[in-house]
C-alpha cells in the first residue's frame, strides 16, 4: 500500500465514522475519533453482514484490499450508540 492509498483509506474511514457517528446523534470526538471509529465499523459491520447472511454492499478497493462502506457507516452507527449509551450512563451517575 502506498503513501497515497494510506492517506485516502484515512479519508474514506473518516468519512464512514463520522456518518455513522451522525447517524446514531452521538458524537465521540473529532477526526482522529472519527477515523478510528470509522476503523470499528469496518470491522463490526461486515461481521454482522457475514453472521446474518448479507450481502456486502459497495466496496472499495484500496490497496488490493476491501473497504466495505456501506457495512463501515453501519457498524460505526452501532458503536457510536454503544459508546454514547455507556458513557451517557457513566456520566448520569456521577450526577
Amino acid at each position: 500500500m502506498s503513501f497515497g492509498e494510506f492517506i485516502f483509506l484515512l479519508v474514506v474511514a473518516a468519512i464512514c465514522g463520522g456518518i455513522g457517528q451522525s447517524i446514531a446523534g452521538y458524537s465521540l470526538g473529532g477526526c482522529f475519533v472519527s477515523i478510528v471509529v470509522g476503523f470499528i465499523g469496518a470491522w463490526i459491520g461486515p461481521m454482522i453482514a457475514d453472521e446474518l447472511d448479507l450481502p456486502r454492499f459497495y466496496t472499495m478497493t484500496i490497496g488490493n484490499k476491501e473497504f466495505p462502506v456501506v457495512w463501515s457507516i453501519i457498524g460505526s452507527a452501532i458503536f457510536s450508540l454503544i459508546i454514547g449509551w455507556i458513557s451517557k450512563g457513566v456520566r448520569g451517575n456521577k450526577e
